[in-house]
């Protein structure tokens, strides 16, 4: 089912599209997007999104999370979860990108992240490439965490939860400076590869992970200070912001996406 025809003007920006579902009576509408999909370390993390209808007044320089500053995105997440509707964050774990590969653990995250909505969706907004099995009609938009409010807000929340764990992964593991790069492959995180080998937080479907891991020996670094948690390990998310009421870890997901960020973690 697409949704009506519906003329989108410019001065509407960003909540257009998701106004025009709502006039046809396809509401709620929720936007879906994720955050480390090229990191080849720590999770994958996969928001939903439902936002008020006509309340962008509220969303002053809401847009894609990777246009924003660290300090901008948190300032939007916060009025997100005030106000959003209903949100949901899921974290996929290295040992699934692994055995799933990355593109299967997005969809399945996403298809989680919509499910456990306590609100019921009428229609899913996806960041570019069509996702099925909602349960609900859904449509891709090119660039969406550009153009629809809600995929948007969607991003940020992605975005400011997996910063957050991986600021705690630093925590745990300082060679790997986490707190820089976020998991992606910058000089500093290549060095460090280099190194120390892997760990049981990096994703060995990587192709430079591999590669590390061969030159260590085959074995991760020391695991006995923690890495990302599975369901069964107790208190593995403890110290996640109590704002994010919904964050689950799916056990385990990973293609090769050797996607460079810049140092600092303004990545994908």
């Amino acid at each position: 089912m697409q949704p009506p025809r519906a003329i989108v003007r410019r001065s509407s920006e960003s909540w257009a599209l998701q106004s025009a579902l709502e006039r046809h009576g396809l509401g709620p509408v929720v936007g879906v997007d994720e955050a480390g999909r090229g990191a080849c370390a720590g999770p994958l993390a996969v928001a939903a999104c439902i936002l008020r209808p006509n309340d962008a007044k509220r969303f002053e320089g809401l847009t894609d999370s990777k246009l924003l500053s660290p300090d901008e995105r948190e300032r939007l997440a916060t009025i997100v979860l005030r106000r959003a509707v209903d949100h949901c964050v899921v974290l996929v774990d290295p040992a699934e990108v692994d055995r799933r590969g990355v593109h299967a653990a997005n969809i399945d995250g996403m298809r989680r992240a919509v499910a456990r909505l306590q609100v019921r969706p009428g229609y899913v907004l996806t960041d570019g490439f069509p996702v099925t099995g909602f349960g609900v009609p859904s449509l891709a938009v090119p660039k969406g965490d550009l153009v629809a409010a809600c995929v948007a807000a969607a991003s940020i929340l992605a975005k400011t939860t997996r910063d957050r764990l991986m600021g705690e992964l630093h925590e745990r593991r300082p060679e790997y400076r986490f707190d820089l790069h976020k998991g992606y492959c910058t000089p500093t995180h290549t060095a460090a590869l280099a190194e120390h080998g892997p760990s049981p937080d990096h994703r060995y479907s990587f192709v430079n992970v591999a590669g590390a891991a061969r030159l260590a020996g085959g074995r991760a670094a020391d695991s006995s200070d923690g890495s990302v948690g599975h369901n069964e390990e107790d208190g593995a998310f403890d110290d996640l912001p109590d704002t994010f009421d919904e964050v689950d870890v799916i056990e385990g997901m990973g293609d090769i996406e050797g996607m460079a960020e810049a140092e600092g973690g303004e990545g994908p």
